[in-house]
């Protein structure tokens, strides 16, 4: 038979149990973003982020925005929407369903660190 201190102790048992697995979520959410490891994995985005006023036509015509200097965090959470599919650029889909929640934090810091007169990219 189970007595009452022992029930009683149950639900601060469920509380403890929902704080930790919270706070192991939002550690998993929290990765963190590195320029330097982004640099190598840009490559794709050159193409196309690299040319000022340039037009993707397909399959509508776009006009693709230069992205140096953009928050960090704004462009690892449109790569994660893309890869979502909530945004519907069907190019930008296919890039950022490759990519890792690290690789998009890399690629975000990359972008957040450039400006006109960086070095390894003078047109962001």
């Amino acid at each position: 038979m189970i007595s009452m201190k022992k029930l009683s102790i149950l639900p601060q048992l469920a509380v403890t149990a929902a704080l930790v697995f919270a706070g192991s979520v939002a550690q998993a959410d929290e990765v963190k973003g590195n320029a330097a490891a982004g640099n190598g994995k840009v490559w794709l985005c050159i193409g196309c982020h690299s040319i000022p006023d340039y037009r993707a036509d397909y399959p509508l015509v776009y006009k693709v925005p230069m992205i140096g200097g953009q928050n960090a965090a704004y462009i690892a959470s449109a790569l994660a929407a893309y890869k979502k599919g909530e945004r519907k650029h069907p190019t930008m889909r296919s890039i950022a369903a490759s990519l890792s929640d690290q690789d998009m934090a890399d690629i975000g810091e990359y972008y957040a660190a450039q400006t006109a007169s960086s070095p390894n990219n003078p047109l962001k």
